[in-house]
């Protein structure tokens, strides 16, 4: 087979931090509502896969712990990456075999859209949990395709909100991950603090995927060289927490500001409390999100996922929480497993569930959700908290109708790329 395929039940366990899931005989066969996960489960993403995988594992947990979907038992079928798009086309096909109902997953955008085009040509759905660049639901949007989070545009928007009044008269220095979502969180970030400009602000692409320590350790020179005042790390995964590690050493932390456009739990990990202290960036939620602004529900989901992995969820966690969820709600509501039905049944359609009030908006499939700016608080404060983990102080709130792309926005991306006016 082209992929590995893990068939998975409610008594799966993810205890171990680590923990690869096991092969377990799942729901009686042909009875079952099976999901398809395509994660990385290895490779530099692996963090936000892991947190994929037992956000979706615990919803199924509680679905079958209730009436399932349409009162059949959810199975969850999942496929590894490796954050690479040719694999993610290679699961598709594999996992459309296996009858699937959904599909869904995500590391990088170029993943995201590869997968999303291939789930098409099998007439299933495709939803994004960790795929910012604008053109997923943009330029490459499709009817089949249909993203949770949010978008660069949006975490721009929402940090060029905060940060501009701080920003006057500073030189900005862009890091950028030499990818689709890389390029769009530049643009958008560029376009949304006055920092067209490249000769008064300057920057450099980081090869992509895999880029070395010498890669990175030259552009962050370059950052240092041009005088800039705030680096803008546009860099995801273990590559942010390499470019972090690296301008700690050299120093530049305590001479400019950095900022991460999209931030995960996992990725705050993996770099350490001491190299995040004062980072600032944007999340689509972070697990301080309910306790903030009451939203039990967003509550009750924390303390399942603590009580069950011993550790916080991140936004990956919550978006493939979310989107069982909304699965589930929509096959309810249209009655159906029908790929079209299902998407009339998306469409328009608005939801609480983790946070405040969010729309699977119909013109591009995009989920329209607040956004929030957020630093990484102190070290010391970080190491005296429950699990260590407290790492997000949250700044601001941008309410999704601001931060989203209008539909003129939109119609002008998809038209200078040559795309319909309409989803296809």
């Amino acid at each position: 087979m082209p992929a590995a395929f893990i068939r998975t039940t409610i008594c799966l366990l993810l205890a171990l931090p680590f923990a690869i899931p096991q092969a377990i005989q799942a729901a009686p066969a042909g009875n079952s509502v099976k999901l398809g996960l395509n994660y990385p489960s290895s490779g530099r993403y692996k963090e936000q896969g892991l947190a994929q995988a037992r956000g979706a594992l615990l919803a199924i947990e509680e679905l079958n712990a209730s009436n399932g979907i349409l009162g059949r038992p959810v199975e969850l079928l999942t496929a590894n990456t490796a954050a690479k798009p040719d694999k993610a086309v290679e699961n598709v096909k594999a996992l459309a075999a296996q009858n699937v109902s959904m599909l869904f997953g995500g590391s990088s955008s170029a993943v995201a859209i590869a997968a999303g085009k291939e789930a098409a040509k099998h007439d299933l759905l495709y939803f994004g949990t960790l795929t910012y660049a604008n053109e997923t639901t943009g330029a490459e949007g499709h009817k089949h395709m249909f993203r949770e989070t949010y978008n660069a545009h949006m975490a721009a928007k929402a940090l060029a909100s905060y940060l501009n009044d701080s920003l006057q008269g500073k030189k900005l220095f862009y890091l950028t991950a030499d990818y689709s979502w890389g390029w769009s969180t530049e643009a958008s970030l560029r376009t949304f603090t006055k920092t067209t400009d490249t000769s008064a602000h300057p920057g450099a692409l980081v090869t992509y995927p895999r880029p070395r320590d010498g890669d990175m350790r030259s552009a962050l020179e370059a950052a240092r060289d041009s005088g800039a005042d705030v680096l803008m790390l546009v860099q995801f995964g273990d590559d942010m927490a390499l470019a972090l590690h690296a301008a700690q050493q050299m120093g530049l932390k305590d001479k400019m500001t950095i900022i991460v456009p999209n931030l995960t739990l996992g990725m705050a990990k993996s770099a350490g409390s001491g190299i995040m202290e004062g980072v600032i960036g944007a999340v689509p939620w972070c697990w301080q999100v309910p306790y903030r602004y009451d939203y039990p529900q967003g509550k009750a989901f924390v303390e399942a996922f603590v009580s069950k992995y011993g550790a916080y969820p991140s936004s990956s966690a919550a978006s493939a929480y979310s989107i069982v969820y909304q699965f589930k709600d929509a096959a309810e509501r249209a009655g159906s497993l029908n790929t079209g039905k299902l998407i009339k049944a998306l469409e328009g359609h608005r939801y609480s569930s983790l946070k405040d009030e969010q729309e699977w908006r119909a013109f591009d499939h995009q989920s329209v959700q607040s956004v929030y700016v957020v630093r990484s608080r102190p070290r010391n404060e970080i190491l005296q908290s429950n699990l260590h983990e407290d790492f997000f102080e949250i700044l601001a709130q941008l309410p999704g109708t601001e931060a989203a792309q209008s539909l003129s926005e939109w119609q002008a991306e998809r038209r200078a790329a040559g795309k319909q006016l309409a989803l296809e």
